[in-house]
């Protein structure tokens, strides 16, 4: 379980296929105090870690998380920048919302512009999940907690504050970019009761 607040922004050094992809993502946290098995959330995808260095860890990844997220629609190729956030312990600070790393679906980054010292961006969510977008709820875009400004159809819009286009890697969004979306876990109870109802 994540908060959506980023704590790091590692880097992919390298992928290659070993049945399943395997990358190894460089990162400036202290790698003596992550064990294997630990989940680390790479631009918002739950991953486990499988081996360490002294400023990296290796995840392995399965064919169906490539095809469900950015990582399959983004080719991760070395070099790429990724937000990191490690998993929430008991006691920690719940700074954004809760967040599990389970991707729903991909979102495509449609408009970016400036709206004073902030960056307005709109992106559109796949249609089976646009209607768990709702204004002033919580999305995880890239594994970063965003509250939602506002809702046409399919379209949603976000505003990036200075210090989120610096802690994240949402400083080099493009438009064209595919974005790993997790919708609100309220959102989704709330519409599978209402299915029932």
């Amino acid at each position: 379980m994540f908060t959506g607040i980023i704590t790091d922004i590692g880097d992919v050094r390298k992928t290659e296929m070993q049945g399943d992809l395997l990358a190894r993502i460089g990162t400036s946290y202290v790698t003596s105090g992550i064990d294997v098995g630990a989940s680390i959330a790479c631009d918002g995808v739950c991953l486990t870690v499988i081996e360490l260095g002294a400023d990296w860890f290796d995840v392995q990844i399965s064919a169906e998380t490539v095809n469900l997220t950015n990582i399959g629609a983004n080719k991760w190729s070395a070099g790429r920048r990724l937000n990191l956030e490690r998993a929430l312990k008991v006691g920690d600070e719940l700074g954004g919302h809760i967040v599990s790393g389970h991707v729903d679906g991909v979102a495509e980054i449609i408009e970016i512009y400036d709206e004073g010292d902030s960056t307005r961006v709109t992106l559109r969510a796949p249609e089976a999940l646009a209607k768990f977008v709702a204004p002033k709820g919580s999305v995880a875009l890239n594994g970063t907690s965003l509250t939602v400004n506002e809702v046409n159809g399919t379209d949603f819009g976000i505003n990036f504050i200075p210090h989120t286009k610096t802690a994240t890697t949402w400083g080099d969004a493009q438009v064209g970019d595919a974005v790993n979306l997790e919708i609100d876990t309220l959102a989704r109870y709330v519409a599978r009761l209402q299915d029932w109802a």
